[in-house]
Formats: C-alpha cells, sequence, structure tokens
C-alpha cells in the first residue's frame, strides 16, 4: 500500500543525472542575466544535484520532504556509521577534485563537495549522539 503512495522519483533522477552531466561533461550553459556561462553551469550543476537528492529522498523513503528525521531510519545506528564514512568519503573527493584535479573540473566543485561531505558528516554525528549520549531515557 505504502508503494503504491509513494511520490514519483524518476523524473527527478532523470533531469538531475541530465543536469549533472552536463554540467561535468558537456559544459553547456547560457550566459545568463548575470553575463557569465561559467555561473550557469554551477548553477546548472547545483541544481541536477537537489534534484538527485529529491530523488534519493523520495525513493528511499517513500514520501514527500528533504530532511531525514529519524523515526524513518530503520536502523539508525549501521546507518549514521554509513553516513560518518560517506562524508569523510566526500571530503577526501572534494580534496582530491579541489587539487590535484582541478584543471579538469568546474571551479567550486571541491568547495561544494566539502560543504556535502560536512553536511553529511554532520548528519551522522548527530543520529550517532541522538542514540547514544543525547537518547531520551525513560
Amino acid at each position: 500500500m505504502a508503494e503504491q503512495n509513494a511520490p514519483e522519483w524518476r523524473a527527478h533522477a532523470a533531469a538531475g543525472a541530465l543536469l549533472l552531466l552536463d554540467t561535468l561533461t558537456l559544459g553547456y550553459a547560457p550566459a545568463g542575466p548575470w553575463d557569465t556561462p561559467s555561473f550557469s553551469l554551477g548553477v546548472i550543476g547545483l541544481t541536477g544535484i537537489v534534484l538527485l537528492y529529491v530523488a534519493w529522498y523520495r525513493f528511499t523513503f517513500k514520501r514527500r520532504g528533504l530532511i531525514p528525521w529519524l523515526d524513518l531510519w530503520q536502523d539508525p545506528a549501521g546507518s549514521s556509521q554509513k553516513a560518518i564514512i560517506a562524508g569523510v568519503a566526500t571530503i577526501a573527493l572534494a580534496w582530491v577534485l579541489g587539487n590535484p584535479l582541478q584543471e579538469q573540473m568546474p571551479d567550486p566543485s571541491g568547495l561544494i563537495l566539502t560543504l556535502i561531505g560536512l553536511l553529511m558528516l554532520l548528519n551522522g554525528i548527530y543520529v550517532k549522539l541522538s542514540i547514544g549520549p543525547l537518547a531520551d531515557s525513560e
């Protein structure tokens, strides 16, 4: 029954993948009102990332929204560990994209991935603390 009421996620995933593909490979972007194609390309890439996140959220939790509330998690302890590991890996990838591969990637790639990695790390630590030392005691 929950599957029937689950919001559609495929359109968000397809649009996000196309926008991110354009940003990383094709590099097509209009000059826009700010008269700089590189800024437009960054906006296109960020929009693609946001759409991919929305698709992931809808696919994972079978509901509309953006914030993965703790009561939606099936295994908070295991998932928080995965979120922490993914956050650290994303920060490491951000360093690689921002330093050795800087010439091949759009300029703010490392900065944006660092932000995403830090948010993932913060989320994982929050869940660890919420089920551990900061848990409600009854």
